[in-house]
């Protein structure tokens, strides 16, 4: 690192200063004569080339490397593209088990794909730690050089060392002749009708266009800022959501995480008729319109608690077809697809006591939100658990694979004669096929000789005659993303479409010295400076501007 350094015209510089802060003389002992100055932050000293740094120092210096920031935005890119090799978690419409599905579907890369975590990449820990890294990355960058580069273009010496204006990439040397100050006068006059700026002081000059260009990374940077803690923002509860419901005809739902509830009060689909389609597509069903009527309510109270009825109010009624959602306060429910199989709804089961051969019920048992309790003559039934789609899963114990009904499955501690005071467990499987499946009599041994509960006829079966799915969608900080977005955007225009540039000039016994710098497009500089010079009658080629052309 660099050593203290005082410059030649007294002017203390912090450590790491490169060009000095004040006449802009060159620092550094070993830099070459002949070449072009390093222009980069104007040669000022940043907090990262501090010598003897502590742990805070070596933090700050970590993260404003560009290179670092290169390589989490890079390594951040490659997590996310491993998150689109199989499916989110999120993004099914129906719930299942994850640890059953990954393997059943894709098998062994599957499985591994789920254990590594990867099926939920996007809310996972360390991605969102990428994001964090990457946003302080962007912070202390911009603050380890915007800082600097503030103070030294806020503070700009006019007269600057004659080898700091040598050593521009655009020089021009010439003797003049006559008052010194009125020539710089009459050159000042032809670059401020270019929109310069012009600082004189004696016979040296300073003229500047476009410094605001200068703070289009910086912009960018801050847009990027934004746009990260938005996109941060969405793992707040509430602030985002994208899941899917199914809600047969007639049913409430509980819209997931939130106090919503929603009611399919009919869903109708209409079809093309063949004249209306194509040749090739006649003979095929086409749903011209699918719409969901639906009813939006809120919970006020009793909304987590199981043994209660919550009881809601109605806050909205909307037809929801396609393109055309329910809206309420962010909240938004899209018409997403259809089913219309019929789905079971409700059983009327009865209890049958196969010593005595007596029948008690039949008692109402909705597939969704059954009572806690149920009495049938002398028995009682108290609800245990309630499984959609029933499993074992790997530890043995009950689980379910969806919320809908597939395979429903209740599970009732039974008290009445012949059983156990405390009671004994029974599982019921309302559909014939999952009784088969799992062995209803093997899983209910110890009760299965004292009694029975079976569906008596086909009449005390409720089914639905469709089933819609419905796309929840709320994002509160999409707002804060377009905010972030257009701060981007205009930092990008910024720093593309106008440049920075500085002439600075002195005159001493006649003798004239120019230099030019601009962040980019030296084409149009030194246009600018060769444009300036023909109107105060020095004609020069521009290419001879290129420090180390003959232009003296």
């Amino acid at each position: 690192m660099l050593e203290n350094t005082k410059c030649e015209c007294g002017h203390q510089n912090a450590v790491g200063t490169v060009l000095c802060e004040s006449c802009g003389k060159p620092l550094e002992n070993n830099d070459s004569p002949d070449l072009p100055l390093e222009m980069r932050y104007d040669g000022v000293a940043r907090r990262s080339q501090k010598s003897n740094p502590n742990i805070i120092d070596r933090i700050w210096n970590f993260f404003s490397s560009v290179k670092i920031a290169i390589y989490l935005i890079v390594l951040t890119f490659l997590t996310a593209m491993l998150g689109t090799i199989f499916p989110q978690e999120n993004t099914f419409i129906n719930s299942f088990d994850p640890s059953f599905y990954y393997e059943d579907a894709y098998g062994l890369p599957g499985k591994i794909y789920y254990l590594l975590g990867l099926s939920h990449t996007y809310e996972s820990w360390w991605f969102i730690g990428l994001l964090v890294m990457i946003g302080t990355s962007l912070v202390i960058c911009s603050l380890d050089r915007i800082l600097p580069l503030y103070r030294a273009l806020n503070k700009q010496q006019i007269r600057k060392h004659l080898q700091f204006i040598h050593r521009q990439k655009t020089v021009y040397k010439q003797t003049i002749e006559g008052d010194s100050e009125q020539w710089v006068e009459k050159f000042g006059a032809q670059l401020k009708r270019k929109g310069y700026r012009i600082h004189t002081e004696g016979t040296a000059l300073l003229a500047e266009k476009n410094r605001f260009s200068r703070w289009g990374p910086y912009i960018n940077h801050i847009g990027l800022i934004l746009f990260l803690l938005a996109i941060l923002a969405r793992s707040i509860p509430d602030w985002q959501m994208d899941s899917y419901i199914t809600i047969s005809d007639g049913d409430t739902v509980q819209i997931p995480e939130t106090n919503y509830f929603v009611k399919n009060e009919k869903f109708t689909v209409e079809f093309y008729k063949d004249e209306e389609l194509p040749e090739k597509l006649k003979g095929k069903a086409r749903a011209k319109l699918f719409e969901t009527k639906a009813v939006l309510y809120e919970c006020t109270s009793n909304c987590n608690d199981p043994k209660e009825k919550p009881v809601l109010a109605e806050v909205k009624r909307h037809n929801i077809v396609v393109n055309d959602p329910l809206k309420y306060k962010g909240l938004k429910l899209y018409q997403f697809d259809f089913d219309l199989t019929p789905r079971l709804n409700a059983v009327h089961p009865v209890l049958v006591n196969k010593v005595t051969g007596e029948t008690y019920g039949p008692m109402d048992l909705p597939m969704k939100d059954s009572a806690l309790q149920h009495k049938l003559g002398p028995y009682t039934l108290d609800l245990y658990a309630n499984y959609m789609e029933f499993a074992i899963g790997d530890d043995g114990e009950p689980t379910t694979l969806s919320r809908d009904p597939v395979a429903p499955a209740f599970i009732f501690t039974v008290r009445g004669p012949g059983l156990a005071p405390e009671g004994e467990p029974y599982i019921y499987f309302p559909m014939q096929k999952d009784k088969v499946r799992f062995s209803q009599d093997t899983l209910n041994q110890a009760i299965s000789d004292k009694i029975e509960i079976k569906v008596d006829g086909m009449e005390n079966v409720d089914f639905s005659e469709a089933s819609t799915y419905l796309n929840v969608r709320m994002d509160k900080a999409l707002p804060y993303v377009w905010i972030g977005a257009t701060f981007s955007m205009i930092g990008l225009l910024m720093g593309s479409y106008w440049q920075h540039r500085r002439i600075w000039l002195r005159v001493d016994d006649g003798q004239l010295s120019l230099g030019a710098h601009t962040n980019k497009n030296w084409y149009g500089m030194r246009s600018d400076v060769a444009w300036a010079l023909q109107k105060i009658g020095i004609t020069v080629d521009s290419k001879s501007l290129d420090n180390g052309g003959n232009n003296a």
